[in-house]
């Protein structure tokens, strides 16, 4: 009788599971940032990626026309080539690069979107920085688990960052690129990217560290106090932290960097002309020049949250896993005609309107 219980028990189990998946919707998700794209399918390891720069365009003001070809042989290749399941539910998010666009001219945005979706069948929305913030925070706790001890992530990209958490994040419009670039605008005149800022007088690290001081007056508003940070992304784990490392004779990665360590590591390097720092860090000049910019925007997003030690462990975060558990991106995504219209007329804010308050897309019903 036991074992007959137990069989039972083991059936019942199995058919639970079995519901469970099953009952699981399955999704398709393409996470586009500001240089290219990824994306995945619910219940399935891979990630497919496709290259393509959004920010270049953008920053030179000709918006995204160009990119609009190669964004839509991407969207078709990229689940052809995971061997995803075409008649799954499909969403676009855009991010840094989709936001500057919606803020420049979201009438012309709405319009290129709605071709992505014609050409390519999956709706895109623009995501706004608060609800990155909160795909980045579930990522990474997924990905770190236990070994994620700080009340924050910090994830640089080439366009935004991020300062994620559970409940509260900061986002701004400077990752890393735009961030250099306007350092070029205003100590060297210059809108080249990366622009020569090597060397750099201290009178001209002071004059980085107000005016980063000034673009982050915001953060105290959206973070609690004493928020602790993890850095996750390259510019930190592959540039940062490892120049830290060399000039304080550690090995690279291990123990968390405190502020007097970031100053120490930004002033002698300031200092140096842009060959001198490659050949003294042993990398190529396209990667050594962005390592002051990169340290004056650390130093100061690490004193604009309190001055704690920031810990570095590098994952490979996107933002897949939460696109693919938005239950508000996919009821946007089969609403996308009236998606649009409010995208034209609130911006990124479109995303955080009520979907079930619009008919459904005609190809969706």
């Amino acid at each position: 009788m036991l074992r007959f219980r137990a069989l039972l028990a083991g059936l019942a189990g199995c058919l639970i599971a079995a519901a469970a998946t099953a009952a699981e919707p399955c999704r398709i998700a393409f996470d586009m940032g500001s240089s290219g794209i990824r994306a995945g399918q619910s219940s399935r390891p891979e990630v497919m990626r496709a290259d393509i720069d959004y920010l270049g365009p953008l920053s030179a003001g000709r918006g995204l026309a160009e990119t609009l070809q190669p964004t839509i042989a991407a969207l078709r290749d990229l689940s052809a080539g995971g061997g995803f399941d075409t008649a799954c539910a499909k969403l676009g998010g855009g991010f840094s690069a989709w936001r500057i666009a919606a803020k420049e001219d979201r009438n012309r945005l709405a319009d290129d979107l709605a071709a992505i979706r014609n050409a390519s069948g999956v709706p895109v929305l623009v995501i706004p920085q608060r609800q990155e913030g909160a795909y980045g925070y579930l990522g990474a706790r997924q990905l770190l688990g236990n070994r994620l001890t700080t009340s924050h992530i910090l994830d640089i990209g080439g366009g935004s960052l991020q300062v994620a958490g559970e409940r509260h994040s900061f986002g701004a419009l400077f990752g890393q690129k735009l961030w250099h670039r306007e350092l070029c605008k205003a100590l060297r005149n210059s809108s080249e990217l990366p622009c020569t800022l090597l060397p750099m007088t201290a009178q001209e690290v002071e004059a980085a560290r107000a005016l980063l001081r000034d673009r982050l007056q915001g953060i105290a508003d959206d973070l609690p106090q004493g928020a602790t940070l993890t850095a996750i992304s390259r510019p930190v784990t592959r540039g940062v932290a490892p120049a830290v490392a060399r000039l304080f004779n550690r090995p690279a990665g291990l123990g968390d960097i405190s502020p007097a360590m970031l100053r120490a590591t930004l002033e002698l390097h300031a200092g140096m002309g842009l060959d001198a720092m490659a050949e003294h860090l042993g990398v190529e000049r396209k990667h050594a020049a962005y390592l002051v910019s990169d340290l004056l925007l650390v130093e100061g997003l690490v004193e604009a949250t309190g001055g704690h030690d920031l810990r570095v462990a590098e994952i490979d975060l996107t933002n897949l896993p939460g696109l693919l558990a938005d239950e508000r991106g996919y009821r946007w995504a089969a609403r996308h005609d009236c998606y649009l219209q409010r995208l034209r007329r609130l911006g990124a804010a479109a995303y955080f309107s009520d979907p079930t308050s619009c008919p459904a897309t005609a190809a969706s019903r």
